[in-house]
Protein backbone atom coordinates (compact mmCIF):
# COMPACT_ATOMS: atom_id res chain seq x y z
CA UNK A 1 0.00 0.00 0.00
CA UNK A 2 1.25 3.53 -1.01
CA UNK A 3 2.30 5.76 1.78
CA UNK A 4 -0.19 8.14 0.20
CA UNK A 5 -3.00 5.97 0.68
CA UNK A 6 -2.74 5.26 3.94
CA UNK A 7 -5.46 6.72 6.57
CA UNK A 8 -3.72 7.19 9.80
CA UNK A 9 -5.33 7.25 12.71
CA UNK A 10 -4.26 10.87 14.82
CA UNK A 11 -2.45 10.56 17.74
CA UNK A 12 -0.24 7.59 17.18
CA UNK A 13 3.64 7.73 16.58
CA UNK A 14 5.61 4.81 15.49
CA UNK A 15 9.44 3.84 15.62
CA UNK A 16 11.51 0.86 14.41
CA UNK A 17 15.09 0.12 14.92
CA UNK A 18 17.62 -3.08 14.71
CA UNK A 19 18.92 -3.97 18.47
CA UNK A 20 20.49 -6.93 17.30
CA UNK A 21 18.15 -9.66 18.96
CA UNK A 22 18.11 -11.31 15.28
CA UNK A 23 20.63 -13.28 13.70
CA UNK A 24 20.37 -10.62 10.48
CA UNK A 25 20.35 -7.12 10.22
CA UNK A 26 16.78 -5.90 9.87
CA UNK A 27 14.56 -4.11 12.11
CA UNK A 28 13.41 -6.12 15.31
CA UNK A 29 12.47 -3.83 17.85
CA UNK A 30 9.43 -1.23 17.47
CA UNK A 31 7.19 0.95 19.86
CA UNK A 32 3.65 2.29 18.82
CA UNK A 33 2.97 5.36 21.13
CA UNK A 34 -0.89 6.67 21.99
CA UNK A 35 -0.87 10.42 23.34
CA UNK A 36 -3.16 10.60 24.86
CA UNK A 37 -3.66 7.24 26.09
CA UNK A 38 -6.02 4.97 24.05
CA UNK A 39 -8.83 2.75 25.91
CA UNK A 40 -8.07 -0.89 24.73
CA UNK A 41 -9.12 -4.20 25.04
CA UNK A 42 -6.87 -7.90 23.54
CA UNK A 43 -7.33 -11.07 22.63
CA UNK A 44 -4.43 -13.39 23.84
CA UNK A 45 -3.17 -17.16 23.31
CA UNK A 46 -5.38 -19.72 24.44
CA UNK A 47 -1.82 -21.88 24.85
CA UNK A 48 -1.44 -23.17 28.12
CA UNK A 49 2.43 -22.39 27.66
CA UNK A 50 2.15 -18.53 27.45
CA UNK A 51 5.09 -16.03 26.97
CA UNK A 52 6.17 -14.22 28.78
CA UNK A 53 5.16 -10.58 27.75
CA UNK A 54 1.71 -12.10 27.16
CA UNK A 55 1.87 -12.74 30.47
CA UNK A 56 3.00 -9.26 31.49
CA UNK A 57 0.37 -7.21 29.23
CA UNK A 58 -2.53 -9.67 30.49
CA UNK A 59 -1.66 -7.99 33.96
CA UNK A 60 -0.91 -4.24 32.92
CA UNK A 61 -4.25 -4.55 30.71
CA UNK A 62 -6.04 -5.35 33.54
CA UNK A 63 -3.90 -2.96 36.60
CA UNK A 64 -4.70 0.01 33.97
CA UNK A 65 -8.16 -0.89 33.69
CA UNK A 66 -8.01 -0.78 29.32
CA UNK A 67 -5.92 1.91 29.31
CA UNK A 68 -2.54 1.44 26.88
CA UNK A 69 0.30 4.51 26.35
CA UNK A 70 2.43 2.05 24.57
CA UNK A 71 3.10 -0.97 23.01
CA UNK A 72 6.79 -2.62 22.63
CA UNK A 73 7.41 -5.07 20.30
CA UNK A 74 10.64 -7.41 19.31
CA UNK A 75 11.34 -10.00 16.53
CA UNK A 76 13.46 -12.77 16.90
CA UNK A 77 12.96 -14.01 19.83
CA UNK A 78 9.69 -15.26 22.03
CA UNK A 79 10.83 -14.61 25.49
CA UNK A 80 9.12 -17.67 26.01
CA UNK A 81 10.24 -20.66 28.34
CA UNK A 82 13.09 -19.02 29.60
CA UNK A 83 14.29 -17.95 33.49
CA UNK A 84 14.25 -14.43 32.79
CA UNK A 85 11.23 -14.22 30.57
CA UNK A 86 8.98 -11.79 32.81
CA UNK A 87 12.33 -9.96 34.59
CA UNK A 88 12.77 -9.17 31.01
CA UNK A 89 9.37 -8.03 29.96
CA UNK A 90 8.81 -6.30 32.99
CA UNK A 91 12.04 -3.83 33.44
CA UNK A 92 11.88 -3.03 29.91
CA UNK A 93 8.80 -2.04 30.60
CA UNK A 94 9.32 0.10 32.90
CA UNK A 95 12.35 1.96 31.06
CA UNK A 96 9.92 2.33 28.18
CA UNK A 97 7.44 3.78 30.49
CA UNK A 98 10.02 5.98 32.50
CA UNK A 99 11.27 7.41 29.11
CA UNK A 100 7.35 8.32 28.10
CA UNK A 101 6.84 9.62 31.41
CA UNK A 102 3.92 7.10 31.58
CA UNK A 103 2.58 4.33 34.26
CA UNK A 104 4.27 1.38 34.05
CA UNK A 105 1.20 -0.62 33.62
CA UNK A 106 0.27 1.33 30.37
CA UNK A 107 3.25 -0.46 28.52
CA UNK A 108 2.30 -3.61 26.64
CA UNK A 109 5.40 -5.66 25.83
CA UNK A 110 5.25 -8.06 22.95
CA UNK A 111 7.55 -10.61 21.28
CA UNK A 112 7.73 -13.42 18.34
CA UNK A 113 10.69 -15.46 17.07
CA UNK A 114 12.30 -18.44 18.67
CA UNK A 115 10.54 -19.95 22.21
CA UNK A 116 13.63 -21.21 24.57
CA UNK A 117 15.79 -18.96 24.01
CA UNK A 118 17.16 -16.06 26.90
CA UNK A 119 16.34 -12.64 25.98
CA UNK A 120 18.92 -10.32 26.35
CA UNK A 121 17.12 -7.56 27.66
CA UNK A 122 20.01 -4.80 27.71
CA UNK A 123 19.78 -4.81 24.03
CA UNK A 124 16.40 -3.38 23.79
CA UNK A 125 16.98 -1.04 27.11
CA UNK A 126 19.54 0.26 25.22
CA UNK A 127 18.51 1.32 22.07
CA UNK A 128 14.70 2.63 23.62
CA UNK A 129 15.85 5.97 23.65
CA UNK A 130 17.05 6.70 20.39
CA UNK A 131 13.48 4.82 19.48
CA UNK A 132 11.33 7.29 21.46
CA UNK A 133 13.63 10.18 19.94
CA UNK A 134 12.82 8.83 16.49
CA UNK A 135 8.90 8.37 16.41
CA UNK A 136 7.08 9.91 13.97
CA UNK A 137 2.95 9.41 12.66
CA UNK A 138 4.51 8.40 9.20
CA UNK A 139 6.44 5.55 10.29
CA UNK A 140 3.72 2.60 11.21
CA UNK A 141 5.19 0.86 7.50
CA UNK A 142 8.82 0.53 9.09
CA UNK A 143 7.39 -0.98 12.84
CA UNK A 144 4.71 -3.40 10.24
CA UNK A 145 8.05 -4.60 9.18
CA UNK A 146 9.41 -4.95 11.43
CA UNK A 147 6.95 -7.23 13.73
CA UNK A 148 7.82 -9.90 10.78
CA UNK A 149 9.46 -13.49 11.12
CA UNK A 150 9.09 -15.91 8.10
CA UNK A 151 6.66 -13.39 6.60
CA UNK A 152 7.39 -12.60 3.04
CA UNK A 153 5.58 -9.35 2.97
CA UNK A 154 4.11 -6.42 5.08
CA UNK A 155 0.44 -6.75 6.08
CA UNK A 156 -0.72 -3.34 6.96
CA UNK A 157 -3.96 -1.96 6.47
CA UNK A 158 -5.68 1.50 6.91
CA UNK A 159 -9.71 2.51 6.71
CA UNK A 160 -11.19 5.93 6.93
CA UNK A 161 -14.89 6.03 8.31
CA UNK A 162 -17.94 8.77 8.02
CA UNK A 163 -19.27 9.23 11.18
CA UNK A 164 -21.90 11.63 12.48
CA UNK A 165 -19.70 13.57 14.45
CA UNK A 166 -16.95 13.71 11.49
CA UNK A 167 -14.27 11.22 10.08
CA UNK A 168 -12.30 8.86 11.96
CA UNK A 169 -9.60 6.25 10.64
CA UNK A 170 -8.34 2.87 11.54
CA UNK A 171 -4.77 1.21 11.29
CA UNK A 172 -4.13 -2.41 11.38
CA UNK A 173 -0.42 -4.20 10.94
CA UNK A 174 0.15 -8.04 11.58
CA UNK A 175 1.88 -10.85 11.38
CA UNK A 176 2.50 -14.22 10.68
CA UNK A 177 3.00 -16.99 8.21
CA UNK A 178 3.77 -20.27 10.17
CA UNK A 179 2.57 -22.09 13.56
CA UNK A 180 -0.90 -20.16 12.95
CA UNK A 181 -4.30 -21.76 14.12
CA UNK A 182 -7.24 -19.87 15.52
CA UNK A 183 -8.32 -19.43 18.80
CA UNK A 184 -6.14 -17.13 19.45
CA UNK A 185 -3.90 -17.59 15.77
CA UNK A 186 -0.31 -17.62 16.01
CA UNK A 187 -0.05 -13.82 15.39
CA UNK A 188 0.87 -10.00 16.82
CA UNK A 189 -1.66 -7.67 15.28
CA UNK A 190 -2.32 -3.95 16.60
CA UNK A 191 -4.98 -2.17 15.65
CA UNK A 192 -5.54 1.31 16.11
CA UNK A 193 -8.06 4.09 15.38
CA UNK A 194 -8.33 7.75 16.72
CA UNK A 195 -12.75 7.19 17.36
CA UNK A 196 -13.56 7.51 20.64
CA UNK A 197 -14.68 4.50 21.92
CA UNK A 198 -14.65 2.95 25.96
CA UNK A 199 -12.54 -0.48 26.76
CA UNK A 200 -15.99 -2.21 27.06
CA UNK A 201 -17.47 -1.42 23.63
CA UNK A 202 -14.06 -2.25 22.24
CA UNK A 203 -14.10 -5.60 24.01
CA UNK A 204 -17.30 -6.79 22.33
CA UNK A 205 -16.00 -5.53 18.83
CA UNK A 206 -12.40 -7.23 18.88
CA UNK A 207 -14.36 -10.35 20.09
CA UNK A 208 -17.48 -10.43 17.10
CA UNK A 209 -14.51 -9.29 14.82
CA UNK A 210 -12.00 -12.08 15.70
CA UNK A 211 -14.64 -14.35 14.95
CA UNK A 212 -14.64 -13.55 11.61
CA UNK A 213 -11.68 -13.25 10.82
CA UNK A 214 -8.32 -14.57 12.98
CA UNK A 215 -10.75 -16.65 14.01
CA UNK A 216 -11.35 -18.40 10.47
CA UNK A 217 -7.98 -18.79 9.76
CA UNK A 218 -5.22 -21.26 10.16
CA UNK A 219 -1.91 -22.05 8.62
CA UNK A 220 -0.73 -25.60 10.07
CA UNK A 221 -2.66 -25.92 13.29
CA UNK A 222 -0.22 -24.71 15.57
CA UNK A 223 -1.42 -22.03 18.29
CA UNK A 224 1.80 -19.78 19.40
CA UNK A 225 2.41 -19.02 22.57
CA UNK A 226 2.95 -15.48 22.06
CA UNK A 227 -0.22 -14.65 20.20
CA UNK A 228 -1.63 -11.26 20.49
CA UNK A 229 -4.65 -9.22 19.00
CA UNK A 230 -4.62 -5.55 20.64
CA UNK A 231 -7.31 -3.00 19.14
CA UNK A 232 -6.64 0.74 20.46
CA UNK A 233 -8.99 3.69 20.43
CA UNK A 234 -7.81 6.97 21.82
CA UNK A 235 -10.33 9.62 20.79
CA UNK A 236 -7.66 11.80 19.16
CA UNK A 237 -10.38 12.95 15.96
CA UNK A 238 -12.56 14.10 18.25
CA UNK A 239 -15.14 12.23 17.37
CA UNK A 240 -16.88 9.74 19.39
CA UNK A 241 -18.81 6.51 18.01
CA UNK A 242 -22.19 7.36 18.41
CA UNK A 243 -25.12 4.05 18.96
CA UNK A 244 -26.36 5.21 15.42
CA UNK A 245 -22.84 5.08 14.23
CA UNK A 246 -21.56 1.92 14.91
CA UNK A 247 -22.50 -0.33 12.24
CA UNK A 248 -20.51 1.68 9.66
CA UNK A 249 -17.76 1.66 12.57
CA UNK A 250 -18.06 -2.04 12.74
CA UNK A 251 -18.54 -2.70 9.31
CA UNK A 252 -15.08 -1.20 8.98
CA UNK A 253 -13.24 -2.47 11.54
CA UNK A 254 -14.23 -6.04 10.52
CA UNK A 255 -13.13 -5.60 7.18
CA UNK A 256 -10.15 -4.46 7.91
CA UNK A 257 -9.50 -7.82 10.38
CA UNK A 258 -10.68 -9.82 7.84
CA UNK A 259 -8.23 -8.60 5.36
CA UNK A 260 -5.23 -9.02 7.93
CA UNK A 261 -5.98 -12.79 8.51
CA UNK A 262 -6.50 -13.38 4.78
CA UNK A 263 -2.93 -11.71 4.11
CA UNK A 264 -1.67 -14.34 6.56
CA UNK A 265 -3.51 -17.42 5.33
CA UNK A 266 -1.74 -15.88 1.80
CA UNK A 267 2.05 -15.90 3.22
CA UNK A 268 1.51 -18.99 4.74
CA UNK A 269 5.17 -20.72 4.41
CA UNK A 270 6.29 -21.88 1.41
CA UNK A 271 2.70 -21.98 0.20
CA UNK A 272 1.82 -21.70 -3.43
CA UNK A 273 -1.98 -21.50 -3.07
CA UNK A 274 -4.31 -18.84 -0.68
CA UNK A 275 -7.29 -21.57 -0.11
CA UNK A 276 -10.96 -20.03 0.71
CA UNK A 277 -13.26 -22.61 1.96
CA UNK A 278 -17.06 -21.43 2.29
CA UNK A 279 -19.62 -23.31 4.47
CA UNK A 280 -22.59 -22.94 4.03
CA UNK A 281 -26.23 -25.02 5.62
CA UNK A 282 -24.53 -25.51 9.00
CA UNK A 283 -27.16 -25.58 11.93
CA UNK A 284 -25.43 -22.32 13.12
CA UNK A 285 -21.94 -19.88 12.65
CA UNK A 286 -19.92 -22.17 15.64
CA UNK A 287 -21.11 -25.31 13.22
CA UNK A 288 -19.90 -23.63 10.19
CA UNK A 289 -16.48 -22.48 11.82
CA UNK A 290 -15.76 -25.65 13.39
CA UNK A 291 -16.62 -27.57 9.65
CA UNK A 292 -13.83 -24.86 7.67
CA UNK A 293 -11.65 -25.39 10.32
CA UNK A 294 -11.33 -29.03 10.19
CA UNK A 295 -11.03 -29.19 6.20
CA UNK A 296 -8.18 -26.25 6.34
CA UNK A 297 -6.32 -28.07 9.14
CA UNK A 298 -6.19 -31.29 7.30
CA UNK A 299 -3.22 -32.16 5.97
CA UNK A 300 -4.15 -34.38 3.53
CA UNK A 301 -6.26 -31.51 1.89
CA UNK A 302 -3.73 -29.02 2.21
CA UNK A 303 -1.17 -31.46 0.43
CA UNK A 304 -3.73 -32.23 -2.67
CA UNK A 305 -4.06 -28.46 -3.08
CA UNK A 306 -0.37 -28.13 -3.25
CA UNK A 307 -0.58 -31.25 -6.01
CA UNK A 308 -3.61 -29.64 -7.59
CA UNK A 309 -5.64 -32.89 -7.46
CA UNK A 310 -9.22 -32.50 -6.97
CA UNK A 311 -9.87 -35.27 -4.39
CA UNK A 312 -12.52 -33.81 -2.88
CA UNK A 313 -13.10 -37.12 -0.81
CA UNK A 314 -10.57 -35.51 1.55
CA UNK A 315 -12.60 -32.44 2.10
CA UNK A 316 -15.55 -34.98 2.81
CA UNK A 317 -13.63 -37.06 5.26
CA UNK A 318 -12.12 -33.79 6.97
CA UNK A 319 -15.54 -32.68 7.90
CA UNK A 320 -16.52 -36.01 8.82
CA UNK A 321 -14.36 -35.58 11.93
CA UNK A 322 -15.00 -32.22 12.83
CA UNK A 323 -17.06 -33.08 15.73
CA UNK A 324 -19.95 -31.06 13.65
CA UNK A 325 -23.51 -33.15 13.14
CA UNK A 326 -24.80 -33.30 9.19
CA UNK A 327 -25.79 -35.70 7.20
CA UNK A 328 -23.52 -36.61 4.55
CA UNK A 329 -26.32 -37.63 1.87
CA UNK A 330 -27.01 -33.78 1.59
CA UNK A 331 -23.21 -32.49 1.03
CA UNK A 332 -22.30 -30.74 -2.26
CA UNK A 333 -18.98 -29.62 -2.75
CA UNK A 334 -17.52 -27.23 -5.59
CA UNK A 335 -13.74 -26.91 -6.18
CA UNK A 336 -13.09 -23.57 -8.24
CA UNK A 337 -16.73 -23.40 -8.89
CA UNK A 338 -16.80 -27.41 -10.02
CA UNK A 339 -19.05 -29.45 -8.83
CA UNK A 340 -17.58 -32.47 -7.69
CA UNK A 341 -19.77 -34.32 -4.92
CA UNK A 342 -23.65 -33.97 -4.81
CA UNK A 343 -25.56 -35.83 -2.59
CA UNK A 344 -22.18 -37.07 -0.63
CA UNK A 345 -21.39 -38.90 -4.03
CA UNK A 346 -18.94 -38.03 -7.10
CA UNK A 347 -20.82 -35.69 -9.47
CA UNK A 348 -19.32 -36.57 -12.81
CA UNK A 349 -16.79 -33.82 -14.33
CA UNK A 350 -13.97 -33.17 -16.48
CA UNK A 351 -10.46 -33.48 -14.95
CA UNK A 352 -7.89 -31.78 -16.38
CA UNK A 353 -9.89 -28.33 -16.75
CA UNK A 354 -10.33 -28.58 -12.90
CA UNK A 355 -6.50 -29.38 -12.31
CA UNK A 356 -5.72 -26.19 -15.07
CA UNK A 357 -8.11 -24.02 -12.56
CA UNK A 358 -6.42 -25.70 -9.60
CA UNK A 359 -2.66 -24.53 -10.59
CA UNK A 360 -4.41 -20.63 -9.99
CA UNK A 361 -2.77 -19.10 -6.90
CA UNK A 362 -6.01 -18.86 -5.03
CA UNK A 363 -8.50 -22.14 -4.43
CA UNK A 364 -11.98 -21.88 -3.62
CA UNK A 365 -13.85 -24.64 -2.27
CA UNK A 366 -17.57 -24.51 -1.30
CA UNK A 367 -18.88 -27.00 1.07
CA UNK A 368 -22.86 -26.84 1.33
CA UNK A 369 -25.33 -29.11 3.14
CA UNK A 370 -28.25 -28.68 1.42
CA UNK A 371 -31.71 -28.23 3.22
CA UNK A 372 -29.49 -27.44 6.38
CA UNK A 373 -29.41 -24.57 8.75
CA UNK A 374 -28.83 -21.06 7.98
CA UNK A 375 -25.10 -21.18 9.49
CA UNK A 376 -22.38 -20.22 7.21
CA UNK A 377 -18.78 -19.15 7.59
CA UNK A 378 -15.35 -17.93 5.40
CA UNK A 379 -12.04 -19.93 6.11
CA UNK A 380 -9.02 -18.78 4.87
CA UNK A 381 -5.42 -21.48 4.53
CA UNK A 382 -2.66 -22.23 2.93
CA UNK A 383 -2.03 -25.51 1.20
CA UNK A 384 1.51 -27.29 2.18
CA UNK A 385 4.32 -27.26 0.00
CA UNK A 386 8.35 -28.93 0.92
CA UNK A 387 9.30 -25.75 1.37
CA UNK A 388 7.10 -25.56 4.86
CA UNK A 389 9.13 -28.34 5.82
CA UNK A 390 12.20 -26.88 4.71
CA UNK A 391 11.68 -23.51 6.43
CA UNK A 392 10.87 -24.97 9.80
CA UNK A 393 13.36 -27.67 9.31
CA UNK A 394 15.82 -24.88 9.50
CA UNK A 395 14.12 -22.14 12.05
CA UNK A 396 15.90 -22.08 14.81
CA UNK A 397 19.39 -22.86 13.50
Amino acid sequence: MNQERLHLPKGYTYAATYAGIRKKPADDLALIVSEPAAAAAAIFTTNRVKAAPVLVSMQHLAASKGKVRAVMVNAGNANCATRTGEAVASETSAACAALLGAPVEQVLPSSTGVIGMELDGAKITAKLPALVAALSPASLPQVADAILTTDTFRKLETRRVKLSGGTVRIAGITKGAGMIHPNMATTLSFVMTDAGLPAASLKRLLREGADQSYHCMSIDGDTSTNDTLLLMANGASGVKVAKDDEGAFRKALFSLLRDLARMIAHDGEGAKHLITIRIRGARNDGDARRLGRAIANSPLVKTAVAGCDPNWGRILAAAGYSGVEFNPAKVSIRLQKTLVCRNGLLAPFEEPPLIAKLREPEVEIDFQIVGGGTGECTFWTCDFTEDYVKINADYRT
